[in-house]
């Protein structure tokens, strides 16, 4: 007995230490300005894409594809095949498989920049494309792409009308935020280069990349009676109208989109703030004319260019931009760590400046709701996100303000928006309310697996966390409708699935910590299988780790340990009433033992969701914050200090 007090003792001591090296560890890693920004990564077809921007921009001369800055596009080459599997191909995450559209994405890039097709690297490449299908088991997306120079059949591509804008009852607005974002300059793109494709360097062609025998057709083998059959026959018509129809109701269709487009550039990074978009959109104004000098084109590319890093040692563009999360995040792993809020101050007030006071595209389904929340980006006026509200709200407790009286009216601002937010179904989304029009999914230009933006488990957490924090009664109707929720969702195993962040343990640890905040005995039913779960998935070395396979597999697919889903897993034990069970423990000595001396922890895998089954994301922050948080969590709930209890 006394050796297991010593051993229980010398853990915490240790997770002390661990503590108190994190968290200046994290502190150090804060702009003067007082926010976290932290690198977001992803796979190499963000690189890969940047050729077809480079094409469209800079068409051959003299049938040879020539951009600017060909030192840069040498960087971007090296930057791709580093990347470059041993078969060959191309993953959308860390040690994942290689993946077609990926594969057939970097392909072209590197072909285009001037590799010859016989290559070590391009044969291998094509080999492994082949495998997989050829071209045609392509995404829908890289096909409208390469259809734009018409490296694969205009015909066989879905169709994007820019009349989509012009449909009744808000039908445009059914889409999620980014599909919206991304639709709106791609229609005008495909519309301007409609039975024209833009040219191409002589002699280029993809023709390798077709497997014999594979229908080059869109979805030929769809069932008759069935919704994608449906909107097939939709696309048909469409392609007709788009041959046949006046041209000043095309251009009517057209105009409305641009206006669109123009009007959600304003007070953001970019359009949508997100990569493909911004893209499209620079393609875009220049199919509709604008010079390259006019102010709408310079802000555009700027805002795109904003998105590249490139030091000479590095080449990789950003997604998007994470300082609002990143902040909020770190804020408050450092507040549960104890650290005093006059050290946070500052991130505090930062986060004042962020808040939104414009209504954006969620206003259309709550006009009468007053704008408030968070943006994820550094400026995103139209998209504030609930689950980035949800955070900011926990961050600022701890952190305070320069004006607690600014403070107090932006936190009752954001939680009446959060409340107007809340879906039908008792949960949340991420940007938008009720955005489950679930046939929408079977659209032909759908496959990116996010047409949607659905209510799920790990918002709904952490949005019933924050509440709760901020004085929520437990029996309101909003917060029982949340719990309702997540006990529907719950999995029989015991787990939750997670949207945002890969994938079972992020779910269930945010759907835990909710729960908690609501006053649920860690007795109930739901609880103890959820922990019980965790404590199943638990790797030898003492850690968590899961593969972003899970998603295609729909069950837990365990991988290597990582810093931030060990600290997961352990926030989620801890909010489940347990600290001392021996899986606490060896998960605890996992992050100890782990530690750099400098504080933080290594990654290397993605632990970060953009479209399950098509994007994955690596945040450079979750490895130092989170830990931070799961080490702070342990030691309260070993001391009986903890914080955070509703």
């Amino acid at each position: 007995m006394t050796t297991g007090l010593q051993t229980q003792d010398a853990l915490l001591t240790s997770s002390q230490q661990a503590l108190a090296t994190a968290s200046a560890h994290l502190l150090s890693l804060r702009t003067p300005e007082g926010y976290w920004h932290g690198h977001l990564t992803a796979d190499s077809t963000l690189e890969s894409d940047w050729f077809l921007l480079l094409l469209w921009l800079h068409p051959p001369t003299d049938g040879r594809f020539s951009p600017p800055e060909p030192e840069k596009v040498q960087r971007a080459v090296a930057s791709i095949l580093r990347r470059q599997n041993s078969d060959g191909g191309f993953s959308i995450f860390p040690q994942g498989p290689s993946e077609v559209s990926a594969s057939v994405k970097a392909y072209f890039a590197l072909k285009l920049a001037g590799l010859a097709p016989d290559s070590p690297e391009l044969a291998r490449l094509r080999s492994c494309i082949l495998a997989l299908g050829g071209i045609q088991a392509a995404n829908s997306y890289v096909k409208i792409n390469l259809s734009l120079f018409g490296l694969f059949p205009q015909q066989h591509v879905p169709t994007v009308p820019p009349e989509v804008v012009l449909l009744p009852a808000n039908f445009f607005y059914e889409m999620s935020s980014w599909t919206r974002a991304i639709v709106a300059p791609l229609s005008i793109v495909q519309y301007a280069t409609a039975g024209k494709p833009r040219p191409v360097p002589a002699g280029f062609t993809l023709q390798e990349l077709f497997l014999d025998g594979r229908p080059v057709r869109l979805h030929s083998d769809v069932p008759f009676f069935s919704w994608k059959k449906l909107f097939l026959i939709g696309d048909s018509c469409a392609k007709i109208y788009a041959r046949f129809a006046p041209a000043s109701l095309r251009r009517k269709a057209v105009d409305s989109m641009t206006r669109w487009m123009l009007s959600h550039l304003r007070l953001s990074d970019g359009l949508g703030a997100i990569y493909p978009s911004m893209q499209y959109a620079v393609m875009a104004l220049e199919a509709l004319g604008y010079a390259p000098d006019s102010r709408e084109r310079l802000e555009a590319q700027r805002q795109f260019d904003n998105l590249l890093h490139d030091d000479g040692r590095e080449f990789f563009f950003e997604p998007c931009f994470s300082p609002v999360w990143d902040t909020a995040i770190a804020a408050h792993a450092l507040g549960a760590a104890g650290v005093p809020p006059s050290e946070t101050q500052s991130a505090g007030d930062w986060l004042l400046t962020k808040e939104v006071r414009e209504k954006g595209d969620w206003s259309i389904k709550r006009p009468h709701t007053e704008p408030s929340g968070w943006y994820f980006e550094f400026a995103n006026e139209f998209y504030p996100d609930i689950d980035d509200t949800a955070m900011v709200l926990m961050a600022l407790r701890h952190t305070g303000a320069a004006s607690s009286q600014q403070l107090e009216a932006a936190a009752g601002r954001a939680i009446q928006w959060l409340l107007a937010m809340q879906s039908r179904d008792g949960g949340w989304a991420a940007f938008d309310v009720d955005n489950d029009t679930h046939s929408l999914s079977e659209v032909p230009f759908a496959d990116h697996n996010a047409m949607l933006d659905p209510t799920c488990a790990d918002i709904t957490g952490r949005v019933l966390e924050a509440l709760c924090l901020h004085g929520a009664d437990p029996s309101s109707a909003p917060v029982q409708r949340a719990i309702d929720y997540l006990r529907r969702t719950q999995t029989s195993e015991g787990s939750w699935s997670g949207r945002w962040g890969v994938n079972f343990l992020y779910g269930t640890f945010l759907a835990l910590r909710g729960l908690r905040a609501a006053g649920m005995d860690d007795r109930e039913a739901e609880v103890l299988r959820a922990a019980e779960w965790i404590r199943s998935v638990q790797n030898a070395d003492g850690g968590w780790g899961e593969s972003c396979e899970s998603y295609a597999k729909n069950a837990f697919v365990e991988a290597p340990s990582t810093p931030s889903q060990t600290a997961w897993a352990l926030i989620g034990l801890i909010a489940a009433g347990d600290a001392s069970s021996e899986s606490v423990r060896r998960g605890i000595e996992f992050l100890v033992s782990t530690q750099r001396p400098q504080g933080g922890w290594d990654e290397a895998l993605a632990t970060g969701t953009g479209f399950p089954q098509v994007f994955y994301l690596s945040y450079h922050y979750y490895r130092h914050s989170f830990p931070t948080l799961a080490l702070a969590e342990f030691i309260q709930a070993r001391s009986g200090t903890h914080k955070d209890k509703a």
